[in-house]
């Protein structure tokens, strides 16, 4: 990157560090990752693993020098599965055969040292953090925004011109062929309260893919609606040439509700503004709400987060969270920054981040609109009962929670129809049907409602199920 602009990032990290510290503040750590670098059968049948920390596991006999069991045999040398029999070194299991050095499960094939499943790339998948790694890192970029000072404000009176801010984001869209793409970042990435806008977002965003954050490379993206109170906003990148001759591909998107405390939490962002970079951790809370106070407009804002251990820094605002398939868990937006205090990071859980975006694609992309446009049933609820679940197959433990309806408001959406002590069990539209275990089910729900749906809404009411319906009405959608 140019020399102007690394000046130019290293300005926006400290600004990007004052949207994060109030009231938090953190400490940063990385935890190094040790993988699988080489697979071989050494002369006594013995299948060793060479790691990149330099050590080396002897796994044992696989199978024999000559044979599949022994050297003269019915498994031996010249036997059926010897030296030129079914698993021998030059049969269907040996050397090269199917399964041997130069077969198909062998060194040079499909699942071999240099094959798409073997010990250069990844022997498995599903738990790999490397491969999650670059999973994510394709999804990923790096945002610089430039803002232009109010009169009044301390870069104006610093004899500014103008001044940036940093972040990352995620690609959620993509048209390779067109090079189209929508983004997912933070709204404060993009938001300066000092912007001379009258939104206070930026009109000069910068967007940079992983690999390719150089001034020569940079799209332009506009903005298409965000929101203050989820954090989330939404950008578009038209007709780029970078994004067409790359290898980027939108984000593979989990389903967070089903995230479980103690699994693999990778942050993947523009971190400190020095260029995208990975760090890892565990989820710690599946689902907790926190008031932040931004230090730029002194608000302060509740929040639904994962919480995670994963190391996150200023600049990794608006990147992504990924489990340890590369799949999009959540959108990093704070951290807690006090002595006291050891990696405590949060992030928007994918799905909340999903259905803004969603929400804002539909209501705002190409419309003259800019904000979230959320239904209201116009009823508040409360969790009566909480406990932890397990699940038989994976042994994972979950809250479930008993959520029921406290009040229902003169002149809403449900009033006649659902009554306060009412228990929700589920929620329909379309032909989707949510089940609500979690409080947070049902206003989450909201968000994916649009004008003239139909709503079906189970509860359990004295013992009996009932189902409600409602339709959506435009007088019941309000801008967030």
């Amino acid at each position: 990157m140019q020399k102007k602009r690394r000046e130019r990032i290293k300005k926006a990290a400290i600004l990007l560090m004052a949207v994060l510290v109030l009231p938090f503040t953190g400490a940063c750590g990385q935890t190094a990752t040790v993988s699988v670098e080489r697979a071989y059968i050494n002369d006594n049948g013995e299948l060793v693993l060479s790691y990149t920390d330099g050590t080396e596991q002897n796994v044992g006999v696989v199978v024999g020098e000559d044979g599949k069991d022994g050297a003269d045999g019915k498994d031996g040398a010249d036997g059926k599965d010897g030296a030129d029999g079914k698993d021998g070194v030059d049969g269907k299991d040996g050397a090269d055969g199917k399964n041997g050095v130069d077969g198909k499960d062998g060194a040079d094939g499909k699942d071999g040292i240099n094959g798409a499943d073997g010990t250069v790339t990844v022997i498995n998948k599903g738990s790999n953090i490397a491969y999650a790694t670059s999973k994510g890192l394709q999804s990923a970029v790096s945002i610089i925004c430039t803002f232009t000072p109010k009169r009044a404000s301390s870069y104006a009176l610093e004899g500014m011109d103008e001044f940036s801010s940093s972040g990352s984001g995620v690609i959620y869209q993509l048209n390779k062929s067109k090079g189209d793409a929508f983004i997912i970042t933070n709204h404060h990435v993009v938001y300066s309260a000092d912007s001379k806008t009258e939104d206070g977002i930026s009109n000069d965003i910068e967007v940079y893919l992983y690999g390719s954050e150089l001034e020569t490379q940079k799209m332009k993206a506009s903005y298409v609606g965000g929101s203050s109170y989820y954090d989330i906003a939404v950008l578009y990148i038209k007709n780029s040439e970078v994004l067409q001759k790359s290898a980027a591909v939108a984000a593979t998107i989990s389903n967070s509700d089903k995230i479980v405390v103690g699994e693999a939490a990778i942050a993947i962002g523009n971190a400190k503004g020095q260029g995208t970079s990975a760090s890892y951790g565990v989820v710690s809370v599946d689902s907790e709400h926190i008031s932040i106070t931004s230090m730029e407009t002194m608000e302060t804002q509740s929040f639904r987060v994962i919480r995670v251990d994963t190391p996150v820094n200023p600049g990794n605002s608006g990147g992504g969270l990924y489990n340890e398939s590369g799949e999009l868990m959540g959108i990093v937006n704070a951290k807690i920054i006090d002595s006291s205090v050891e990696n405590i990071g949060y992030a928007i859980p994918s799905n909340v981040a999903v259905n803004v975006t969603e929400n804002i694609i539909d209501y705002c992309y190409k419309k003259d609109c800019e904000s979230v446009q959320r239904g209201m049933l116009g009823i508040s609820v409360q969790t009566k009962e909480s406990h932890m679940k397990t699940e038989k197959e994976t042994g994972h433990v979950y809250l479930e929670e008993r959520v029921e309806v406290v009040e229902v408001v003169e002149g809403s959406l449900v009033k006649g129809k659902l009554r306060a002590g009412d228990v929700l069990k589920s929620i329909s539209f379309g032909e989707e049907t949510l089940e609500i275990t979690r409080q947070y089910h049902i206003v989450d729900a909201m968000l994916k409602v649009r004008v003239g749906d139909e709503i079906t809404i189970g509860v359990l009411r004295d013992g009996k199920e009932v189902s409600v319906k409602v339709v959506m009405t435009k007088e019941h959608i309000t801008e967030y």
